[in-house]
């Protein structure tokens, strides 16, 4: 008996050790996100209930990303990414223990919360935008769909599914321990990959005539002694705005991700809206679903759970409709399901609709950032992934404050169903001009 060797699939590529290393890490990191993200605006509560304040603690949370997203590529593209993540980590507990300082003592108020936020926000930043480039470094081509989905389900699984019901015991216990426990799970973070994930990665340069910066900042140095600081600094300043420069090119003149940078930035831009104004429509007595704060984190657990499904359905949705079929699909379903809790608001069916949205928003990120991995060269990343995120994260802080002024002027059923309808509408652009086949000629 033979064997038609034509119809043997080849064998999948195993992820590898140093992969699971830094989804190790990258567990740790979002278990200790997923406490704050869900204890800030809770405790907020207990500070206002104006929809204005609580819409500039979300801006201020997603800002860093507009203000530094492309500069912070650039740095990424230019040192150890590594490093730099567990650099950005041990700063994370040094902000949480400030934080839960300042609530043990009763110091705490909203502006020193979003203060604190906003600097939280500037390490969430450096953390991402190295964890993304390094991935592609870590595991085959073939399985960058398989790495990112682990990724994203053990982001979700750890944010939502564990942190945000913790975060609900810990804030009964006292506010101190909903910001010290995550200074201690961010310090288990950097550790592991210091420890475990091994070795330098620093990205490779683009030919022998560019080479590492590092090497070439000590041969500058070595061979223009005599040169003044000014014109060093002028060098370095041009070097910097060249790199950037490229990595924007490669962003925006990409007939594929550019439809999608666009009409995913402003659908970011409406979600934020919609989900900071969703804790007032249904946390507490005067709210229109009435839910008790302790209970909320349960909603965003239904929609990791959710992200865990999408996270694992990606890799067939795929095989059987395409990357862009599924991507998009994904995307157009998810404005329809937001307006289910404005037009059914009961827990039950708030819940069962968030857990779709987390299946769709998590296949289709899962596949947004593997066609930036697969179609942008590894040197790129860091610049071409700060890029696109300073503006798809970038506008989420604008999201934040217009679905505050709209709630605080118009009603939340009207900030609620506007932002839906948005991002709706702005789906057009990609579902007219991105096809299948621009992905496999590019």
């Amino acid at each position: 008996m033979t064997t038609d060797t034509a119809t043997v699939e080849a064998p999948t590529e195993p992820l590898g050790r140093r992969f699971s290393a830094l989804l190790g890490s990258t567990t740790a990191a979002n278990l200790a996100d997923g406490v704050v993200q869900a204890a800030a605006p809770l405790y907020a509560l207990t500070l206002t209930r104006s929809p204005g304040q609580i819409a500039l603690l979300t801006a201020a949370a997603w800002l860093p990303w507009l203000v530094l997203g492309a500069g912070a590529g650039v740095l990424v593209d230019r040192t150890d990414r590594r490093r730099m993540q567990a650099i950005a980590l041990g700063a994370r507990v040094a902000l949480l223990t400030v934080a839960a300082v300042l609530a043990a003592t009763g110091s705490m108020s909203m502006t020193a919360l979003v203060v604190l936020l906003l600097l939280y926000g500037v390490t969430d930043v450096l953390v991402d935008l190295a964890e993304a480039a390094l991935v592609p470094d870590l595991v085959p081509r073939s399985r960058l769909a398989a790495a990112n989905g682990r990724i994203i389900a053990a982001q979700q699984v750890a944010a939502a599914f564990v942190g945000a019901p913790l975060a609900g015991l810990l804030l009964a216990l006292g506010a101190v321990w909903a910001f010290g426990a995550p200074a201690l799970i961010a310090a288990v973070a950097a550790l592991i990959l210091l420890l475990a994930l091994r070795g330098p990665y620093r990205p490779a340069p683009a030919d022998p005539a560019d080479p590492d910066p590092a090497a070439t900042a000590t041969a500058t140095a070595t061979a223009t002694a005599t040169a003044t600081a000014t014109a060093t600094e002028e060098r370095a300043m041009e070097r910097a705005w060249r790199e950037l420069r490229e990595g924007l090119g490669a962003l925006f003149g990409h007939r594929v991700l550019r439809p999608l940078l666009v009409s995913g930035s402003i659908s970011n831009m409406c979600f934020t809206a919609y989900s900071t104004m969703l804790v007032l429509w249904v946390v507490g007595p005067g709210s229109r679903v009435g839910l008790d704060a302790g209970l909320y984190p349960l909603l965003t657990t239904v929609t990791a759970i959710g992200a865990v499904a999408g996270s694992v359905l990606v890799e067939p949705l795929t095989r059987r409709l395409g990357e862009i079929r599924t991507l998009l699909g994904g995307w157009l379903v998810l404005p329809l399901l937001l307006l289910v809790p404005v037009l059914l608001p009961n827990p039950w069916v708030i819940g069962a609709a968030l857990g779709l949205i987390g299946l769709a928003s998590t296949a289709s990120n899962v596949l947004s950032q593997a066609l930036r991995q697969r179609l942008i060269p590894g040197r790129l990343l860091g610049r071409v992934g700060g890029a696109s995120r300073a503006i798809g994260y970038g506008l989420m802080p604008l999201g934040a404050l217009l679905g505050g002024v709209v709630a605080e002027t118009a009603g939340l059923a009207t900030a609620l169903v506007g932002s839906a309808v948005v991002a709706l509408l702005i789906l057009a652009y990609p579902l007219a001009t991105v096809r299948q086949r621009d992905i496999e000629s590019a």
